[in-house]
C-alpha cells in the first residue's frame, strides 16, 4: 500500500480534505470559514456562491457568472461587488484580492438610490489584478488583463492589458506594447 493511501486510512479528516480540495479546488478550511459567515451569520446570504468571508457582494438587479467564477468570489478576500444596475462575468474569469466591481453610482439628488446606468460586463477568460477597480458601464472583452490598482472607467476589447490610473491599453493582440 503506498504511504499516501495508508495515511488517509489513519486519517479520514484528511481524506476527505483532499477529496474537496480535489472536487472545487477550495481548501476545506476556507470553505468552512465562508459557509460559517454566510450561512450562520447571514454575510452575503442572498449569494446562491460562496464568497470570502471578508468580502461583500451587493446583488442589486443581479449578477451573472460564468463557469468557475465562482471559486475567485470564494478565494478573494477584500473584494466589493456592487451589482445595481447588474454585473455580467464571462467564463474562467478570475480576480485577485481587493477588487471592486461597481455598477452603479449613487444618485446626487437622493444617495439612498443608484443611478440607472449600463451595465458591468466582463468576458471570458479575464484576469483581474489585486485592488482592480471596474466602473459603472464599462465592458471589458474577453482575455483582457486588468493590472493590480488599475482603475477602469472605459470599455477595452479583447484581448487587451490594462494598467494605470486612468486605466490605459499597454498590450494588444500580440502582446507587444501599444504605441
Amino acid at each position: 500500500m503506498n504511504k499516501k493511501r495508508s495515511e488517509y486510512l489513519r486519517r479520514p479528516d484528511r481524506a476527505v480534505a483532499a477529496l474537496v480540495r480535489a472536487w472545487s479546488g477550495i481548501p476545506l478550511s476556507i470553505r468552512a470559514v465562508n459557509f460559517l459567515f454566510q450561512r450562520v451569520f447571514r454575510l452575503n446570504a442572498d449569494v446562491p456562491y460562496s464568497v470570502h468571508f471578508t468580502s461583500r457582494v451587493i446583488v442589486g438587479k443581479g449578477i451573472t457568472i460564468g463557469r468557475n467564477v465562482w471559486k475567485s468570489f470564494a478565494l478573494s478576500g477584500g473584494c466589493l461587488i456592487q451589482g445595481g444596475n447588474g454585473i455580467s462575468i464571462g467564463d474562467d474569469t478570475i480576480f485577485a484580492p481587493g477588487v471592486k466591481i461597481i455598477s452603479a453610482n449613487h444618485d446626487p439628488g437622493n444617495a439612498m438610490k443608484w443611478k440607472p446606468q449600463p451595465s458591468v460586463k466582463i468576458g471570458r477568460g479575464c484576469w483581474l489584478g489585486a485592488n482592480a477597480v471596474v466602473l459603472p458601464g464599462v465592458e471589458l472583452g474577453d482575455h483582457v488583463v486588468v493590472g493590480a490598482g488599475a482603475v477602469v472607467a472605459t470599455s477595452f476589447p479583447s484581448p487587451a492589458t490594462v494598467v494605470g490610473v486612468p486605466a490605459r491599453q499597454v498590450a494588444g493582440q500580440d502582446g507587444c506594447a501599444s504605441p
